[in-house]
Formats: structure tokens, sequence, C-alpha cells
């Protein structure tokens, strides 16, 4: 087990209880990822469900819960020959933390009858960068749980030259030698900085709601995460994210919905 699955585990109390305890190694800045959030929510989901793999999972964020014990409760909605519905509550102290909507199913390896290419094409992990080490008085523990090599025109914000469209991109890999699975999946989906950093802002951006869905399972290697956004208006704004795995397929796509970042 690495401490990846470790950080993740959901252990069964009953039918619809698991106990978890956050990691704080999944730290930006003080609150915890929001992928990684999610990969928790999403062990005990699939460990109570008839199927595999989280195919779909639609979160939002009430609150921002802190590192230690916590409980996922969850409740099977419907249940049928190929996919099932369960909702997931992430409680901390007696208080709903994440509420989340998961579609479970079992995912095959055949050949897709159309698969797209990726729209954009990353230069060689060897030509992107990889971002200073954060401050320890930071708190931005996470740095040290994954390894990302970024695309140099979207991290131009870091010398105060940013690109004034919301973009981001990078190659995405855990510290701990581990091959991609669907919950890795759910930290990639949510592991760059936010997209507004490349248009002017800066400051902690929360996650409102995210919506993922994984596409197919990963080959071992490298990821590619390719995101963007369409409109920052009134505090608000989108971030949209592809995950392409070594082997060229898209694995996984999300959308979030947040606030732009204060400080």
């Amino acid at each position: 087990m690495t401490k990846f699955d470790e950080a993740t585990q959901a252990i069964r109390v009953d039918e619809s209880t698991y106990d978890v305890c956050l990691d704080p190694g999944y730290a930006i800045g003080g609150p915890l990822n929001g992928g990684y959030l999610m990969a928790v929510i999403l062990r005990a989901v699939v460990d109570s469900s008839p199927f595999e793999h989280p195919v779909s999972t639609t979160s939002q964020f009430h609150r921002s819960p802190a590192a230690g014990p916590a409980r996922v409760v969850v409740e099977q909605l419907k249940a049928g020959r190929t996919v099932a519905f369960t909702r997931a509550t992430l409680v901390q102290d007696g208080v709903a933390q994440i509420e989340s909507l998961v579609t479970t199913a079992t995912l095959g390896d055949a050949e897709p009858a159309y698969a797209d290419k990726a729209g954009y094409v990353m230069p060689p992990p060897e030509e992107c960068v990889k971002l200073p080490d954060p401050r320890p008085e930071s708190n931005m523990t996470l740095n040290a749980r994954m390894e990302m090599r970024f695309d140099p025109p979207t991290v131009g914000w870091l010398k105060g030259e940013p690109t004034g469209r919301p973009e981001s991109r990078a190659y995405f890999r855990l510290t701990e030698p581990q091959d991609p699975d669907p919950y890795v999946l759910a930290l990639a989906v949510d592991a760059l900085p936010p997209v507004v950093f490349s248009a002017g802002a800066r400051g902690w951006a929360p996650t409102v709601d995210l919506t993922w869905h994984l596409r197919a399972l990963p080959a071992p290697g490298w990821l590619t995460l390719i995101g963007g956004g369409r409109l920052i208006s009134d505090g608000w704004f989108d971030e949209d994210v592809e995950v392409w795995d070594s082997a060229g397929r898209l694995v996984a796509q999300s959308r979030q919905l947040a606030r732009v970042g204060r400080g």
C-alpha cells in the first residue's frame, strides 16, 4: 500500500458509514486539496458499490474540513445491471463538509469507437519547468506529494508575466512511484494552480462545485493536464481540465466553479 492509498483509505463501520483520517500532507496553504478529498469519498463509495469504477462524480464543497478523523456516510440511491448511483457525505464533528453524487460502473479495455486527439501538444517533460519549492511556513504540503512539470508560458505569473488568459498545463505524477488509477485521477483533476493565476489573479481560489468523469483506466506513466477557463466575472470563474495518459488517451474530464482568489 502506497502513502496515497493509506491517506485515502476508508474503513467500513457498517453498511452506510466509513471511518477516514484526512491526511495533513495534502494541504494547499491550510485547506486540504479538493481532489484529495474526493478521492477519500470515492474509496468509500466504490467499496459500497457493486461496480468497480467511479465514472462520474459531482461534489459540492460546503466547508473546508480539517486534517484528522472524519466519516463518509453513503446512501445507495439506485443500482441496475450496469450502473449504480450513490449519495455520499463527508462529515466531520457532526457537520456535513462535502456532498457528492457518484455514478459507478465497471469500465473495460475495449477500443473506443471514436477518440479525439488532444487539442494542445505539450513540449516534452524535460523542456517543462518545476515550480519553486514553497516556503515551509506556507503549509503547501501537497507539493511534496506530487511531481509536476509545467508548460512554461502558463507559469509566467510567477515572474509577474501572466498570459492574460485563464490556462494551466502540466505533466503530473505522484512523488512516490504509483501507477495512476481512478483515485489518483480524482487528485489530478484538481492539482493545477487555479487557471485564473495566468489571467492575473492571485490567492486561494476555493472550489464551490466540481464535476469530473472517468473516461478510461489510465496507462502507467506521466499524466498530462490541460486546463482552461471560459469566463471570469463577478468574483467567479470556471475551470475545465482534460487528463491524458501516457498512451495519448483521454482518461478524465472535469469542470469546476470557483471563487476568484482573495489576497
